[in-house]
């Protein structure tokens, strides 16, 4: 079927989705990941990858246009995009000391943050993305 915004198309299976636009190609969605991309809407865009396990064979993780979902049994699924997630990239994703996201990214004041298993990173526009201990 079309899709909502007439990009592209999605099928639903019983257990997942697969959606393609001409800018994406073909990637499936499915279980806690699925169902946290619905809840947030349709900010992240489509999927740019299928759901794939992590490099340390623990958790899973899509990519979507403007962010990704990662998920872990003990953590479940969360969003992690912007200057967040190209910190969290270029510091080696979910292997590095931080680990995975432990909440979605949200306001704080003067800009935004996300939880990690191992601290947290914050963005501000005057100080860019910078990783912070924990703040409780």
């Amino acid at each position: 079927m079309p899709t909502f915004d007439h990009r592209g198309f999605c099928r639903d299976f019983e257990n997942g989705s697969i959606y393609w636009t001409p800018e994406t190609g073909a990637h499936e969605v499915h279980g806690d990941i699925r169902v946290k991309w619905a809840q947030l809407g349709n900010w992240l865009g489509y999927p740019t990858t299928d759901e794939t396990s992590c490099p340390d064979g623990h958790g899973r993780f899509n990519h979507f246009e403007h962010g990704s979902i990662y998920w872990t049994p003990e953590v479940g699924a969360h969003e992690v995009h912007g200057a967040i997630r190209d910190l969290w990239a270029s510091i080696g994703w979910e292997t590095s000391h931080l680990g995975y996201p432990t909440s979605d990214e949200h306001d704080i004041v003067g800009g935004r943050r996300s939880h990690f298993q191992g601290g947290d990173i914050a963005w501000t526009p005057a100080g860019g993305a910078v990783v912070q201990s924990r703040i409780d």
